[in-house]
C-alpha cells in the first residue's frame, strides 16, 4: 500500500507561521461596503480611522464596515486622495478591532514572500500568497500621486482585496493593496505614503489636483528644429490650448509652445508632465523649458490646484 509522507518540520512551521500572520493582520482588517454589490477591504490604521482603496468607495454616505467579530458599524467618509487611490473612513472606537503592527517597506526585495489579506462580510478573513515581483524607488502614479516606493506583486488580488493590507510572514502590515493604479500590475502603497496621506486628510486639508491650465499633445521634434534650438530632446508636449486666467496664461505660456523640461526632469510627451503634477506640487514655482520660435526659453509657473471630482 502507498504510504503518506509526512511534511517536513520546516514546511509545517512555515504553514503555521503564514496562518498566524493572516490571523494577526485579520484582527485589524475590515470589510468595507461603499459601492453596489461588490465590497472591498480596509485596515484600522489609527484609532477610529480606517484606510481603504479610493476607487472602491463609490458613494459619500451610507457606508458601513464589517468588523472581525462579524458585527457591522457605520462609517463616514473623512477624505479621499484619488492620486494615490487612498481614502479614509471614520468609525467609533471598537473593541473588535486591534491596531496592526507596521513594517518598513524600504527593505523589500523581489522574491520576498508576502500575503495579501482581505475580509468578506460572509466568508470572513481571506488571504492570497505570493512574492514581491518588483521593488523600486519613489514614483508617481498616472494621476500624479507621489508614492515612496514602487511595489508590484506576484499574487492574485481577488475581488474585494483592494484596500486590504499586504503583510510579511510575521503579520506586519507593509502597505495597502490596490488594483487601480496600473493596468499591468497589482500594487501596494507603502506605509510611509499611507501615513502621509492620512496626516493630510485627517487634518482637513482637501486633496486637490495640481494643474497647469493647458491642453497638450505629444510631438516629435524635427531634426531641423532640434538643430536650431540646440536641444537633444526627441520629443515634447506641444501646447494646443491655454485656459483663460489659468496658471499657464498668467505665466506667459502660449499656444504652440513645446515643453521639453519641467525643473530638472526631461519631458518627452504629455505623460511626463502629468507624472510631475502630484498634489504636493500645488502652489510650487517650477521652471518650464520651452521651445518657442526655434529657441529655448525658460518660463516660471506657479502650479495651480483643481478640485478632484469623484469618478463614478
Amino acid at each position: 500500500m502507498p504510504t503518506i509522507t509526512e511534511p517536513s518540520n520546516a514546511l509545517t512551521a512555515l504553514s503555521s507561521d503564514l496562518a498566524n500572520a493572516v490571523e494577526r493582520a485579520g484582527a485589524s482588517t475590515v470589510a468595507v461596503h461603499a459601492r453596489h454589490r461588490l465590497g472591498s477591504s480596509g485596515v484600522l490604521w489609527r484609532p477610529g480611522i480606517i484606510v481603504t482603496a479610493d476607487h472602491a468607495v463609490r458613494r459619500d454616505d451610507d457606508i458601513s464596515v464589517t468588523l472581525p467579530d462579524g458585527t457591522n458599524a457605520d462609517a463616514t467618509l473623512a477624505g479621499r486622495d484619488s492620486d494615490t487611490d487612498l481614502a479614509i473612513l471614520r468609525i467609533d472606537a471598537s473593541p473588535a478591532l486591534a491596531l496592526p503592527l507596521f513594517a518598513d517597506a524600504s527593505g523589500l526585495k523581489a522574491g520576498n514572500l508576502v500575503l495579501a489579506v482581505a475580509r468578506d462580510a460572509e466568508d470572513g478573513v481571506r488571504a492570497s500568497s505570493g512574492v514581491i515581483s518588483s521593488a523600486g524607488g519613489p514614483w508617481r502614479t498616472w494621476r500624479g500621486g507621489n508614492v515612496d516606493r514602487f511595489i508590484s506583486l506576484d499574487l492574485s488580488l481577488y475581488a474585494g482585496f483592494s484596500g486590504g493590507p499586504l503583510v510579511d510572514v510575521a503579520g506586519h502590515v507593509l502597505g495597502i493593496n490596490t488594483s487601480a493604479l496600473s493596468r499591468r500590475f497589482d500594487l501596494t502603497i507603502p506605509v510611509a505614503t499611507v501615513d502621509r496621506v492620512v496626516d493630510q486628510l485627517s487634518s482637513g486639508r482637501r486633496a486637490g489636483r495640481a494643474y497647469l491650465g493647458v491642453g497638450m499633445q505629444p510631438i516629435r521634434l524635427s531634426e531641423a528644429l532640434r538643430r536650431s534650438a540646440k536641444v537633444d530632446a526627441d520629443g515634447g508636449a506641444i501646447v494646443v490650448a491655454v485656459e483663460p486666467d489659468g496658471p499657464a496664461e498668467k505665466a506667459g505660456v502660449f499656444i504652440g509652445d513645446i515643453i521639453i523640461g519641467f525643473d530638472d526632469a526631461s519631458i518627452e510627451d504629455t505623460d511626463d508632465i502629468l507624472a510631475q503634477l502630484g498634489g504636493d506640487r500645488i502652489g510650487a514655482k517650477v521652471r518650464l523649458r520651452i521651445v518657442r520660435g526655434g529657441q529655448v526659453v525658460e518660463q516660471e509657473i506657479t502650479i495651480g490646484e483643481r478640485a478632484v471630482e469623484r469618478e463614478d
